[in-house]
């Protein structure tokens, strides 16, 4: 079972650990979601599901890979592997979910529970009060300000890097302000930074 969990569509697409990932992304959602109930029972459910978003996304299930030590182990064909597979966020987070499912299968939650709580310790931890992204904290202020501001605007301005570790670009654009840029990983993280450079910009952003 181990084996199929690390198993990548790449290589063998009937033992692949999809149906895994599909099992131990809803273990993963119930154990953080009991976690953050017994943590937090203060919280609304609006305040509690930013946090459950900010625990279960892909980016959060990929770190919690890396600190299980899971890529140099995940079994990738020769094309995939070769091209930095093994650092791909997605590939790291469907393998953690599907390890998850592995656990949970052989030894029920009893099993599953301690492996997430020990590599979404550090998530946990960072967990704030305010939890809102960036893109959210803008968007919330330029509506703020009414229809004359308009919604902010994220415009791609480059990628560089391989295919494996690209780097992106991103511009944002709100009325009447100059425009920020910002970078990442993705696509989203671009914007996210893109978002964050453009608060701080307007002082509604303290690191």
């Amino acid at each position: 079972m181990l084996r199929r969990a690390l198993t990548h569509a790449s290589a063998d697409t009937l033992a692949s650990n999809e149906r895994l990932e599909f099992l131990g992304d809803r273990v993963l959602g119930l154990v953080v979601a009991e976690k953050l109930h017994a943590l937090y029972p203060d919280d609304a459910e609006g305040a509690l599901s930013l946090k459950y978003n900010a625990l279960v996304r892909g980016e959060a299930c990929a770190a919690a890979a890396e600190v299980a030590g899971l890529g140099e182990h995940i079994i990738l064909a020769k094309a995939e592997a070769g091209s930095g597979g093994r650092r791909k966020s997605a590939i790291l987070a469907g393998t953690c979910e599907a390890v998850i499912a592995a656990l949970y299968l052989d030894g029920g939650m009893e099993a599953a529970r301690p492996f997430i709580e020990r590599c979404w310790a550090d998530a946990f931890a960072a967990l704030n009060a305010d939890m809102r992204d960036p893109k959210t904290v803008l968007q919330e202020w330029a509506q703020s300000r009414g229809k004359k501001a308009g919604a902010p605007v994220y415009t791609l301005v480059g990628r560089e890097g391989p295919d494996h570790a690209p780097r992106f670009s991103v511009e944002v654009r709100v009325e009447g302000k100059e425009p920020q840029n910002g970078t990442g990983g993705s696509k989203r993280e671009a914007e996210q930074d893109a978002a964050k450079n453009m608060l701080r910009r307007l002082n509604l952003w303290n690191d």
